[in-house]
């Protein structure tokens, strides 16, 4: 059974239709590569499975059941956790406090309680551990690396142990080893048997990390294969319209 399922997701904006029918199925322990122009409802697609907005017609499945989201919150409590673009981390704060952001741990007794920092620092300890990543816990993230700034991202995700982790464009912007970090961090989690949805415009890393690859053009997907039954070459022309459909 499928831990995440589209069927017939459309959206419109008033007069534009940002999606048209899409069909998506994705399994545990799966990396899923989401390619397209921009413009193309990468996008939308991501923001509707993770609660930003509903669909203006079909259905989504999370282990067979239908849901149907109003807010991010409601998809995160159903196991679905989003890595956006911009991280939205605060430079200011360590790593541990970005990990825990407004999931704070506490500690106390009756009305009286306070941060229990002690534990959000080993918790988040054991998360980087996990995910062999050298970022420390206390750490500030306006003195972290693209990849370490991805590590404490990442482990944000896990603190639910999430079904499927949504990742938007996580390597743009950084360097060549950092790279190399992200992906590897994108393996681990597949291997701890999350599903993973890359949105990249990076041909290397999505045939690199990938099982499958989707990709979408003017609202529609227009091929979903596995990566070794396709080509960064067909990709393009996918991507492109050279190729119509595969």
């Amino acid at each position: 059974m499928p831990v995440l399922e589209l069927r017939q997701i459309s959206k419109n904006f008033g007069a534009i239709r940002a999606l048209s029918g899409v069909d998506l199925k994705l399994e545990a322990g799966e990396v899923l590569g989401l390619m397209g122009d921009n413009g193309a409802g990468k996008s939308t697609m991501v923001k509707i499975i993770a609660g930003n907005f509903p669909p203006s017609g079909g259905e989504i499945f999370v282990d067979g059941e239908a849901v149907h989201f109003d807010k991010p919150v409601e998809a995160r409590e159903k196991g679905i956790e989003v890595v956006y673009q911009d991280l939205a981390l605060c430079n200011n704060l360590t790593a541990s406090a970005n990990v825990f952001l407004g999931r704070e741990l506490k500690k106390g007794f009756g009305p009286f309680k306070w941060l229990d920092h002690a534990e959000m620092v080993r918790r988040a300890g054991l998360l980087f551990a996990e995910l062999k990543s050298e970022t420390r816990p206390r750490d500030l993230v306006r003195q972290m690396s693209g990849g370490q700034r991805q590590a404490v991202a990442i482990a944000r995700t896990r603190l639910s142990e999430p079904k499927v982790v949504l990742m938007d464009e996580p390597t743009a912007a950084i360097s060549v080893r950092q790279v190399a970090e992200v992906l590897d961090l994108i393996r681990r989690l597949r291997d701890s048997g999350h599903a993973v949805v890359l949105i990249s415009h990076r041909m290397p890393d999505v045939f690199s990390v990938c099982d499958r690859v989707a990709v979408m053009r003017r609202g529609t997907k227009v091929a979903d294969k596995l990566i070794k039954n396709s080509s960064p070459e067909e990709v393009t022309g996918l991507i492109t319209g050279a190729i119509n459909v595969a």
